[in-house]
């Protein structure tokens, strides 16, 4: 039986949900947790170093776990390497979560502009300053990274990053198969994934990039020889993909039932109908009321899940366009009621979904890439609220 281990922690199977921001909150969290039988590992949406050593409000309500989340996983983002340190501290000393991963993945300009995300590894002292801090405030936790394979194809620094990872203590390692500059597009470079696990085989390194099925998974460790995977966003409107990748890798008797919700409709596997697609998305939509202690803001932060949900199905754009602008639990549940619900799983509802962005240019500081080894400036304004990678 395959299994993933992170530190004292064993993931079994070794599928872990990628962070992913405004959307791996903690009722995502749950509906992914419980299609999978609380089986995997499931990380916060990204949290800044600073913002946290502020106690900002709103991610002091982030780094809330429910009681059944274990082992809690918090992801950072941070460029200065003092106050990393004091992050991963005050996560071990008030005992905030089991595991701490560092993100170098994130492609967006406004973030790379300022040093930040994909384009910090190519400083390589910055980077090894950035996860001794990160270790040492950690103490026993363990501390993983997220990275891409570079910056552009002319400045891949994923090997190295590696080999820097393993000798500060990092206790895994995730890729994604993709440079900065391909942002989402394109197909991810798995031999890459091949490659950082052939490089560093002390500690395990999990592929991430282009995992939109069960399926998926299990052929990029068997091409790659990575430990695990890491899955963004092909769990999209498709929480009960865990479910599909815990049958996968355990056989399909292992597959855990999911949550029936108040229609009894059976649990999603890998081809739901819109009806048990409905009783997911209704399901989304209340734990996002409860956890926002208001319904209305609970149904509108849902609506930006209506498209990946309901991708394929034949339901008109009429109804796409009322389904995103729902404002209370009743107004759902009355449009769900209109649809067609016995319709199957389309066949053009597989595959890509969210972000899909080809190559753009890196946006960088100016003369960030004249020297990989200079003890780069900290601009603090490259904490900004943002993740991806």
């Amino acid at each position: 039986m395959t299994q993933l281990q992170i530190g004292p922690h064993t993931v079994q199977p070794p599928v872990v949900l990628a962070p992913m921001a405004g959307i791996t909150n903690a009722p995502f969290r749950t509906l992914c947790r419980e299609f999978s039988g609380g089986k995997g590992l499931f990380v916060s949406e990204m949290i800044t170093t600073r913002a946290l050593v502020e106690r900002d409000a709103k991610t002091m309500r982030l780094v809330h776990f429910d009681g059944t989340e274990k082992p809690r996983s918090i992801q950072l983002y941070g460029v200065d390497p003092v106050t990393v340190g004091q992050a991963a501290r005050m996560i071990a000393d008030e005992d905030l979560a089991d595991h701490i991963d560092l993100n170098f993945g994130c492609p967006v300009p406004k973030v790379t502009r300022k040093g930040g995300g994909s384009a910090l590894p190519y400083k390589r002292n910055l980077l090894r300053s950035i996860l001794r801090e990160a270790v040492a405030g950690a103490g026993s936790l363990p501390v993983t990274m997220k990275m891409r394979k570079g910056i552009d194809d002319d400045h891949i620094t994923f090997l190295d990053a590696g080999r820097i990872a393993v000798e500060e203590g990092v206790t895994a390692i995730a890729l994604h198969g993709r440079t900065a500059a391909q942002h989402y597009g394109g197909t991810a470079d798995w031999d890459a994934i091949a490659r950082l696990k052939e490089s560093v085989p002390e500690i395990p390194v999990l592929g991430n990039g282009d995992i939109w099925s069960a399926d998926d998974a299990v052929r990029m460790m068997r091409e790659t020889g990575c430990d695990g995977v890491v899955v963004g966003r092909g769990c999209l409107g498709r929480p009960w993909l865990f479910g599909d990748l815990v049958a996968a890798f355990e056989g399909p008797g292992a597959r855990p039932g999911g949550h029936e919700g108040a229609a009894g409709a059976p649990a999603p596997a890998a081809a739901p109908t819109l009806k048990e697609v409905a009783v997911v998305m209704r399901r989304h939509a209340e734990l996002l009321g409860e956890w926002l202690e208001d319904e209305a803001r609970g149904v509108i932060d849902f609506r930006k899940h209506v498209a990946w949900y309901t991708k394929g199905f034949s339901i008109g754009s009429e109804m796409r366009k009322k389904l995103a602008i729902t404002s209370s639990l009743d107004e759902l549940d009355a449009l769900l009621d209109q649809l067609d619900l016995d319709q199957p799983w389309p066949a053009g509802a597989d595959g890509p979904r969210g972000r899909t962005s080809g190559r753009n240019r890196v946006v960088l500081p100016d003369g960030w890439l004249d020297d990989p080894y200079d003890s780069a400036a900290i601009n603090a304004d490259a904490e900004l609220d943002t993740s991806g990678g």
